[in-house]
């Protein structure tokens, strides 16, 4: 697969629209000597969320496709809540970000800590429960109305709490619905998605889930999924490249280079069929298209 991908890179190359971009918020024209002497060059940090990485499409397709393309460099994936990747970025602590948390990217980028900010991929959230649904979620119309049908019936409901992407969806859920979700029915884990769904599966309770990490773990788990996908619960994946100006050690290099490879044609077809001979649909849909990237 790494090798189809860099065989279409090579022959296809990438839209000038990217090209100019990148060269923009690149380091080769800012970096000082001393800035360049601290990168580590032959290392990538990837801070990803733990939905993306949970999903297999990280270690399945972007990974051995980036080391097909870049040999001597080696990659290591921390796979943590957006909320915290940022964090990281934020410490010059990753190269580049893998995230989906809207308006904490707008604020990271609002505070000069990443140079290039693009979307890539993108799915849904999802609401999943028990198959018998006692709140009768599956006639709601929307999320919010769903998350109200949950509280009235003071169903069991399981956050993840952990200040991710997903978690801060729920919220803002939460807040579209005028409730404050408090009581025993409303349990946090403080982490990540796939243990989240694995305590809301032992529970037999609600819980707000990306449809990548749901459909990747559907067989160990005795849940089902009960909302639509609908505007509302519309989940973008973002690429950024932290900024080295900002943070001398960061390699915004191969930072670049990452981020060409996940809006390529290639990898956005790869992105575009994962998932579908094992799970009769994708994972994610590519997004870089709708940006006109390629």
């Amino acid at each position: 697969m790494a090798k189809h991908i860099k065989a279409v890179l090579v022959l296809a190359g990438l839209t000038a629209v990217l090209v100019l971009a990148l060269t923009a918020c690149g380091s080769s024209s800012n970096e000082t000597a001393a800035a360049q002497s601290k990168v580590q060059p032959n290392q990538l940090i990837v801070a990803t969320t733990t939905s993306l990485n949970d999903s297999g499409l990280l270690d399945d397709v972007i990974i051995p496709a980036y080391n097909g393309l870049y040999p001597n460099v080696t990659v290591k994936v921390v796979a943590v809540g957006s909320g915290e990747a940022m964090a990281m970025g934020a410490k010059g602590e990753a190269d580049v970000l893998l995230v989906h948390s809207p308006a904490d990217e707008e604020q990271f980028m609002a505070d000069g800590n990443g140079t290039l900010r693009l979307p890539f991929a993108y799915n849904y959230f999802v609401i999943v429960g028990p198959k018998n649904d006692p709140a009768g979620v599956a006639k709601a119309k929307d999320a919010a109305a769903a998350f109200t049908a949950i509280a009235d019936s003071q169903s069991t409901f399981v956050s993840r709490g952990d200040e991710s992407g997903t978690n801060k969806k729920e919220l803002k859920i939460w807040d579209s619905a005028g409730i404050t979700p408090q009581g025993d029915w409303y349990i946090s884990t403080g982490q990540g998605m796939g243990e989240t769904l694995r305590i809301t599966s032992e529970k037999q309770g609600y819980t707000l889930t990306d449809l990548g990490t749901f459909l990747s773990q559907e067989d160990t788990l005795d849940l089902k999924v009960l909302s639509k996908e609908t505007e509302d619960l519309k989940n973008i994946y973002n690429v950024i490249i932290v900024n080295q100006n900002k943070f001398p050690t960061v390699n915004a290099a191969s930072a670049e280079q990452m981020a060409q490879l996940l809006v390529s044609k290639a990898a956005q077809a790869e992105i575009e069929k994962y998932g579908k001979d094992k799970y009769g649909q994708p994972l994610f849909y590519p997004f870089a298209s709708s940006l006109g990237q390629y």
